[in-house]
């Protein structure tokens, strides 16, 4: 259109009697050349302007292990950022904050097995304890040819324990650790009862049948413990709709692999407190001041003892991804160029 234009600007001109046809045609070919520029320019805009999109598919780490992931791609990367989500969350939690980061960033995320679309295998196979969830990690990192060089890992919940216990053994697994909102130790008095309650029988089974019973009251109100109807914020309707789809997956639900997880808890917590002083990725911990599933002090506890970094949070609860999605990429953002330098 604006070729047109132009030549339509110049045909007083063109059809001036003196004027020679060779004349005419240069300045008609000045006049489409210049038009055809500014239309290249513009779409050259268009597609510098053009949002990051995240690419979903399957990955397969074994026979008994295909993760569902999202992977935002950079031409260009600054580095990579690995989120990790935790109950009862999918790699949909993620979807603000990767595009985001995707504007510098190679960004990754997947489903945990026994969450959103990734595999479920019998508890025979796989025990679904956070030590488990390392190798996962350890697999996932490998097969996805990710530099640990120079990446960061952002990791909250159940999420968080199984990237420090790879770390004890692998010190060069990220350039940082991200985590927050977690349980590293076994310290019952700081987690709500409910938790306290899944870490032994028999009362884990009366907590992993009425979360059965009450899915769609948790996938609701998870995210809004702890808040004012007036402080409670909504969540993005595509993510409510992929943890409903996630959760019921063949013969094993979300909330059954929470239970199989907080099965082991204990002795994972208890491997990882005795060694804590093999821990010597650099690590920091962000905490919502206001958790409602496990206080803060369990934060201030572990940056205390592993000698790391804290944030905590004012106002926030025990999804602060989810709640100021904005505010986490740039935190993300802030350390993965502090762990360059």
């Amino acid at each position: 259109m604006r070729g047109n234009a132009l030549a339509i600007q110049c045909r007083p001109f063109l059809e001036r009697p003196a004027m020679s046809h060779s004349r005419k045609k240069k300045l008609l070919t000045a006049a489409c050349v210049l038009g055809l520029s500014v239309l290249t320019g513009c779409a050259h805009q268009y597609f510098r302007a053009k949002p990051p999109q995240a690419e979903i598919g399957f990955i397969e780490l074994s026979p008994d292990i295909t993760l569902r992931r999202s992977v935002v791609h950079n031409s260009k990367p600054k580095g990579t950022v690995l989120l990790l989500h935790g109950f009862p969350e999918t790699l949909y939690a993620w979807t603000d904050i990767s595009t985001t980061l995707g504007k510098d960033y190679e960004v990754h995320a997947f489903d945990w097995p026994g969450y959103g679309l990734s595999s479920r295998p019998p508890i025979d196979k796989f025990s679904y304890s956070p030590r488990d969830y390392a190798r996962v990690l350890k697999a996932y990192i490998d097969k996805a040819g990710i530099d640990a060089s120079s990446l960061t890992i952002y990791a909250t919940d159940i999420g968080a324990l199984p990237p420090l216990l790879l770390a004890l053994d692998e010190p060069s697994l990220a350039r940082t650790i991200i985590v927050g909102d977690f349980a590293p130790f076994d310290r019952p008095g700081y987690m709500v009862d409910y938790l306290q309650a899944l870490k032994s029988k028999p009362s884990s089974d009366v907590v992993n049948a009425a979360m059965n019973k009450n899915r769609d009251e948790i996938l609701e109100n998870a995210s809004r413990r702890g808040f004012t109807k007036e402080e409670q914020f909504e969540l993005p309707q595509a993510f409510k709709d992929d943890m409903a789809r996630g959760w019921n997956q063949g013969s094993m639900t979300s909330a059954d692999a929470f239970y199989h997880y907080y099965s082991h808890f204990t002795e994972d917590q208890e491997y990882f407190e005795k060694n804590l002083a093999r821990l010597k990725t650099p690590v920091r911990v962000i905490w919502g001041e206001r958790d409602f599933y496990i206080k803060k002090e369990m934060g201030i506890e572990f940056a205390d003892k592993a000698h790391v970094g804290l944030t905590v949070l004012p106002g926030f609860g025990h999804y602060p991804h989810l709640q100021d999605p904005a505010r986490t990429s740039a935190e993300i953002r802030a350390a993965a160029e502090k762990g360059k330098s």
